[in-house]
């Protein structure tokens, strides 16, 4: 309250609205403005208008005389009004001031002038309080708040830019190699500090690029210093000094020059004045600088002060300035004689003749280069010790601000020059960043295809592992693109595939860990038949993909389930006599509806576009090494030589395309497991595992490993990958209490929402935000990991109400992974069954498919079936029984008996 009575300050209702503002007021006054905790709100310096209020101020700029406070009324010849926004504006706002005393009163900053001044002003206040009275006014208080009002004083200065307290440095927009010699409560900003650079506590750096080794010492602010000048500073320790760089314009010509005064320096006219913290006789027998060096001898002595003293060298006759022509001052030894004579020899201005000719612009504009030379430094870092940082923030700078052209040739060297393809794909991914970016929203949507053309040569230096000429040859092709939006955006899309080449060769390192034994070849024509249950995956997801199953590592907890009592998936393979391949899909194994045959290499050469008929199978005839597309044989050729014979393969899967409980990687990986069988080899479920890896890398899916791990391996599990490469995916299974899988059967449905998933572009979308390392998908992915655990340790428990909060917490992991991956018919869904259930997610990535449901009582699906009934806007909905299969992948031989 005391620092109060010199300030103004509110008084206020219980409700916050304002009913006065006091200046400088009594004793009596600021008690009334009192708060509980014994404080009182001082007027601060931010206001905020509704838009009814704003418009109710903005009329009255064209009604006089308040039009003469805007240029309108000045360029009329109006006589110009002062007005103040608390004491005119806001205080006609306060409930408990009176029209009277508000017309009589003037802000305070108006002095008690001659009578016309106070009629005009009467006049004024009596049009703000026609239009702003009815206006309701209030207050937030900020508790534990303080002024610091800033004063010329260096010392309070860099008190405002520091925190003495603090246990480390503040370092803000800067790069700096060796962050530990910066001191605690020391601040860097926008800077760039290579090598050895010492910074103590209490001291600020600014806009510098320094080279070290360098010693800062306490007390100091350096600003505007390039690394050509940073050598002045080498051999040097400085103590409470502020050393600036500034850009100065002398007659049109652009110059730069140094000032240099002590912290404890006084900036006023009066009194005796110092200069580098000493008295101005001590400075004079110090340097040998004299009296008349720096001030005109008819400069009567009240005025000989720091303002006025022409310290600064601008210009010298015969080499350019430093900051070594101030510094010598500090300490001078014996070449203080060959250093004054220079100093002298230099045209100088002082401090208030300086002041006009700073060239702001060029201040800036040396700011803004410096901010992106540190920026680059540190998105090279960033991206070479894979840091969890996003660059999103530097990107869309760069763009605004005119400059993604360094920024894009920093992030090609990044690329073209590591050895590790992660590394590589993020930077790329930055690299489509910022021509999404550059397009500004237009142009078209992110997410698309990426098979021009004129992107095959780049394409192909990448997918044949020269990264250097593949990231050379994209960059080639990226300056054709860069005309308009809609080309930046294609651009854009064809880096993103350019990332997920680098990608897939990551992942296709799992092949490291399939392998196959040899074992009796079954005779021509004998089926070999592989089923497997779906999957539904209750923690983890989204960790499993490639990216973050080798970067982050992934966790999932997932279930092998029957749906409906049936195993929904399968593949049956067999040999044939002619020399080919047949290839079928149906949605049942007694019903195919696509049939293909591949007499020719040429047949089989869309085995890479996933929507091409037939590719999957396609893929897992080469993934299985039963044809080689690389080889120069004919396919009935290469047949004949390995085999003697074709092959038949036909896959079916009795869930509708989109469910979102794993069907095409579980497809995948019967499809494999029947052709080996039936080409005479035998491959364990891990390696079968990797081989469906490897697999969607080859058919150009992506995609991660939690759904062949839920479908092929039985029962209740938890999937692991290291983030590291090799990818390796290990399988535990989940030990739960005797009779919890019957429980978990009689609680657990499915309801098919009648939506089918778009994993593709949820996939896209997902990578795009982990790859920008947005501080929100970052976080969320980690707790994916650290949810597991707690899945897992659920299903030990045999806990229902556990699981279902389980389901509740991932589904909220999932949205935020994914953002529009839950329909309003979903959400309409799963809010009429939320007081049914424990828990619901979507399976899968969300978007559609199947719901699946934790529900507190039994053999609820009539009773979950009645209430969606009753619900209007569900569209074409079913339930389904769902049971835990304990058997996972089977693989049997017809005509045979035999199974394995």
């Amino acid at each position: 309250m005391a620092y109060a009575r010199h300030h103004g300050v509110y008084l206020t209702d219980s409700q916050g609205f304002v009913l006065d503002i006091y200046y400088q007021g009594t004793e009596a006054e600021i008690q009334q403005c009192a708060r509980p905790d014994g404080r009182v709100p001082l007027v601060s310096g931010v206001a905020f208008f509704s838009v009814e209020t704003a418009e109710h101020l903005l009329a009255t700029h064209v009604s006089p005389p308040l039009d003469a406070c805007t240029y309108m009324g000045l360029d009329s010849g109006a006589r110009p009004v002062q007005l103040s926004l608390f004491f005119d504006i806001l205080l006609c706002m306060a409930r408990n001031v009176s029209r009277e005393d508000y017309l009589v009163g003037r802000p305070p900053e108006v002095g008690q002038g001659d009578a016309d001044v106070a009629g005009y002003l009467q006049g004024a206040r009596a049009q703000l309080w026609r239009e702003l009275h009815d206006q309701p006014l209030t207050m937030a208080y900020v508790p534990d708040g303080s002024y610091s009002y800033m004063t010329s004083s260096a010392s309070e200065f860099l008190h405002s830019l520091t925190f003495p307290g603090a246990p480390g440095a503040q370092v803000v927009h800067s790069q700096v190699e060796e962050p530990q010699l910066l001191g605690a409560g020391s601040s860097v900003v926008s800077c760039l500090l290579q090598g050895p650079v010492r910074l103590d506590s209490g001291s600020v750096l600014q806009h510098c690029h320094l080279q070290g080794p360098i010693h800062i010492g306490p007390g100091c602010f350096v600003s505007g210093l390039d690394i050509a000048q940073s050598k002045a500073l080498h051999g040097l320790e400085l103590h409470d000094v502020v050393l600036q760089g500034h850009h100065v314009r002398l007659h049109g010509t652009p110059i730069h020059a140094f000032t240099l005064v002590g912290r404890l320096d006084s900036w006023e006219r009066q009194g005796t004045g110092t200069y580098l913290n000493m008295s101005w006789s001590e400075f004079f027998q110090k340097t040998g600088i004299r009296n008349w060096d720096l001030w005109d001898p008819d400069t009567p002595p009240a005025e000989r002060c720091l303002l006025s003293a022409r310290l600064f060298p601008m210009l010298h006759p015969s080499r350019a300035l430093g900051p070594q022509d101030m510094l010598w001052m500090l300490d001078p030894q014996e070449e203080a004689g060959e250093a004054l004579w220079a100093w002298r020899a230099s045209w100088r201005l002082s401090w208030e003749q300086l002041q006009p000719c700073l060239d702001r612009a060029a201040t800036l504009a040396s700011r803004r280069d410096l901010f992106f030379r540190q920026a680059l430094h540190k998105a090279r870092r960033v991206l070479e010790a894979q840091q969890d940082l996003s660059l999103r923030p530097l990107i869309w700078a760069a763009v605004r601000e005119g400059c993604p052209g360094p920024l894009l040739a920093t992030l090609d060297q990044v690329a073209a020059g590591t050895g590790d393809p992660g590394v590589a794909a993020r930077a790329l991914a930055c690299v489509a960043d910022v021509l999404g970016c550059w397009a500004e929203g237009r142009g078209g949507l992110r997410s698309g295809p990426a098979a021009n053309p004129e992107w095959l040569r780049p394409f192909s230096y990448l997918e044949s592992g020269d990264l250097a000429r593949g990231v050379e040859a994209l960059a080639q092709e990226r300056d054709k693109w860069l005309s308009r939006p809609a080309l930046l955006v294609r651009a854009a899309r064809h880096y993103e595939g350019a990332g997920q080449i680098l990608v897939r060769q990551a992942v296709m390192s799992a092949q490291h860990f399939v392998s196959t034994e040899p074992v009796e070849l079954p005779a021509p024509g004998q089926w070999v038949v592989a089923e497997c249950p779906a999957r539904v995956d209750f923690s983890g997801g989204w960790s499993d993909t490639p990216p973050l199953a080798y970067e982050l590592g992934g966790a999932v907890v997932g279930l092998a389930v029957r749906v409906d009592g049936r195993r929904p998936i399968g593949a049956r393979a067999r040999r044939i006599w002619e020399p080919g391949l047949w290839l079928a899909a149906g949605p049942r194994q007694d019903e195919m509806a696509m049939k293909i045959v591949c007499q020719s290499m040429d047949d089989l050469q869309d085995y890479c576009q996933p929507h091409a008929p037939g590719a999957l199978l396609k893929a897992a005839f080469i993934c299985a090494g039963i044809v080689s597309v690389h080889s120069k044989l004919p396919l009935s050729e290469q047949l004949l030589r390995t085999f003697g014979c074709g092959f038949e393969l036909h896959t079916w899967s009795e869930l509708p395309h989109g469910s979102g409980l794993g069907t095409s990687s579980i497809l995948a990986g019967t499809a494999l497991a029947a052709l080996q069988r039936a080409a005479g080899r035998m491959m364990d479920t891990e390696a079968l595992i990797h081989a469906v890896l490897h697999l969607e890398q080859v058919l150009t899916t992506g995609g991660g490993w939690q759904d062949q791990v839920g479908g092929l391996m039985p029962g209740i599990k938890v999937g692991r990958s290291r983030a590291q490469l090799p990818l390796k995916v290990e399988v535990e299974e989940i030990m739960v209490p005797e009779g919890f899988v019957q429980t978990l059967n009689d609680h657990l449905l499915l309801v098919y929402t009648g939506k089918t998933r778009l994993a593709r572009n949820l996939l896209q979308d997902v990578l795009r935000s982990w790859y920008a390392r947005l501080p929100a998908v970052v976080q969320n992915a980690h707790s994916l990991l650290k949810h597991t655990d707690a899945c897992a340790e659920a299903f030990r428990q045999g806990s229902l109400p556990l699981l279902g909060q389980c389901l509740t917490v991932y589904w909220k992991q999932k949205k935020l992974m994914a953002p529009g991956c839950e329909p309003l018919a979903v959400r309409r869904m799963m809010d009429v069954l939320a007081p049914h259930v424990h828990g619901q997610s979507l399976a899968g990535a969300g978007g559609g498919g199947f719901l699946y449901v934790l529900t507190k009582k039994p053999r609820q699906k009539e009773a979950v079936e009645a209430v969606l009934a009753k619900t209007e806007g569900l569209g074409n909905y079913s339930v389904h029984l769902v049971e835990v299969d304990t058997q996972g992948l089977s693989l049997r031989l017809l005509g045979s008996g035999t199974s394995t």
